[in-house]
């Protein structure tokens, strides 16, 4: 074992040090040679040595080096040492965490890490954080604890009677809402062609001066960070309001919320505060590895008569069982190297990190327009949305520079526009990484336009 566990260290440190200079997307060959992996199961076992020595000439060549520096699609993050490190441990540890019996560690560290996390982002002190697979489940995690609350108050237990015959639950969006956000809604059964959608600006920000009439029967789901633009719903606004109608607010902040470790960004996120649940990655920017998301729930009671079940062999304690706080019983540490990142990068690393990020955005933003080129967004935080001329034009460019390999950017279409989608969310991006990266790109888009 010990033979094995150096081996596969060793191929992960080279790893880590290749994919910061080779091509971001995997060369074609690379994608030729999975083919080697297309065959019946044997009925005998291959050595284990043997297997991770496959895994790993077959399998690193194939990865989308989104581990690096200069993968800016969807929003990715990726894994700080700190964290990266404590789950290597955490895997080997190997720990079932939802109770307390099972995992005193576990369950330890994710109190912390909650702490931690309510106080950095200065929510409200009672704040419970339920740690699940992404901003998807969060979403869906959230608005379970937003549905006991909301039909409890017409004297209906949704966890015991279902929603067959419960009273009718307004659902309202924004027109740009995302789609992790329609997905849970469909997952919790409020459905999504039933919400009612409210108008948004040009930046896509939700206009206060357009709300339906909302009551106690209603969930508001507001959005800070937008997937496209990085723009913010009016929070300090609308929530007041909506609260003031007796409405449930959800906030989808799968990576706006961070704007609030840094003093020079909370002022877009002004507001989340008094939101009664939130959804956000720790996969995002606080670059733990996949797959961890964070829900905040303000009243941690509604989330714990939506999440809690109980029988015989379960043994419960009178501290943090972790399962009573998300959808799953049993599951993997993730609050481990949620804390680990927390403790490595304390409060001003991550602020700075944050700040680099946008300050590096930025710069994009600056670069492609001093070339000609149109940003379509108010670069906010740290999306970057740009159009090269027209669609087809645009398509072209996003995949030469894909295939060229430099850099990694996807592509959008957003309030009619097709553009390239710039994001910048990695602790691993340096500021050369950009220029490399802006130059490529310009290069790659200058060649295909002139000719």
């Amino acid at each position: 074992m010990q033979e094995l566990i150096q081996d596969a260290m060793q191929r992960v440190s080279n790893y880590l040090t290749e994919v910061q200079t080779r091509r971001v997307s995997p060369s074609p060959e690379a994608l030729q040679a999975l083919a080697e992996l297309e065959f019946p199961m044997p009925d005998k076992g291959m050595a284990v040595a043997e297997v991770l020595r496959f895994l790993d000439e077959i399998g690193s060549p194939a990865t989308v080096a989104s581990a690096g520096g200069r993968y800016f699609g969807f929003v990715t993050g990726g894994s700080l040492p700190a964290a990266l490190a404590a789950k290597q441990l955490a895997s080997a540890w190997d720990q079932n965490t939802g109770l307390y019996v099972m995992s005193p560690i576990a369950a330890k560290l994710e109190m912390m890490a909650n702490q931690w996390l309510v106080d950095l982002l200065e929510l409200p002190a009672s704040t419970a954080v339920g740690f699940v697979t992404g901003a998807t489940m969060a979403n869906f995690t959230g608005l379970a604890a937003a549905r006991h609350a909301v039909l409890e108050r017409a004297g209906w237990n949704a966890e015991k009677q279902g929603l067959f015959g419960a009273p009718e639950v307004k659902v309202v969006v924004g027109e740009e809402y995302h789609a992790s956000m329609k997905k849970a809604l469909n997952l919790i059964g409020f459905g999504s062609e039933r919400v009612i959608k409210v108008p948004v600006d040009e930046q896509g920000r939700m206009r206060a001066d357009a709300l339906p009439e909302m009551d106690a029967m209603t969930v508001l789901c507001l959005q800070s960070g937008n997937v496209n633009s990085g723009a913010f719903d009016p929070a300090a606004e609308i929530i007041p309001a909506a609260q003031d109608a007796g409405a449930w607010v959800h906030v989808d902040a799968a990576f706006g919320l961070w704007a609030r470790a840094s003093d020079e960004l909370k002022r877009l996120a002004i507001g989340l505060e008094l939101a009664d649940s939130i959804s956000t990655d720790a996969h995002k920017w606080l670059n733990v590895p996949y797959d961890c998301g964070l829900v905040f729930v303000r009243e941690p009671q509604h989330l714990v008569a939506a999440m809690t079940e109980q029988a015989a062999y379960l043994i419960e304690s009178n501290t943090r069982d972790n399962m009573q706080f998300t959808p799953e019983m049993s599951r993997r540490g993730r609050g481990i190297e949620v804390w680990a990142a927390l403790l490595s990068l304390g409060k001003e690393g991550l602020a700075e990190l944050v700040e680099r990020n946008c300050r590096q955005t930025r710069r994009f933003a600056e670069g492609l327009q001093a070339a000609g080129y149109e940003v379509l967004n108010d670069v906010v935080l740290n999306q970057v949305m740009v159009k090269f001329g027209d669609a087809e034009i645009t398509n072209q460019v996003i995949s030469a520079v894909q295939e060229e390999g430099t850099m990694w950017a996807g592509g959008t279409v957003w309030q009619g526009y097709t553009a390239m989608r710039i994001s910048v969310s990695s602790w691993a991006t340096t500021n050369e990484d950009i220029e490399a990266s802006l130059a490529a790109l310009l290069r790659v888009a200058n060649e295909l336009i002139e000719g």
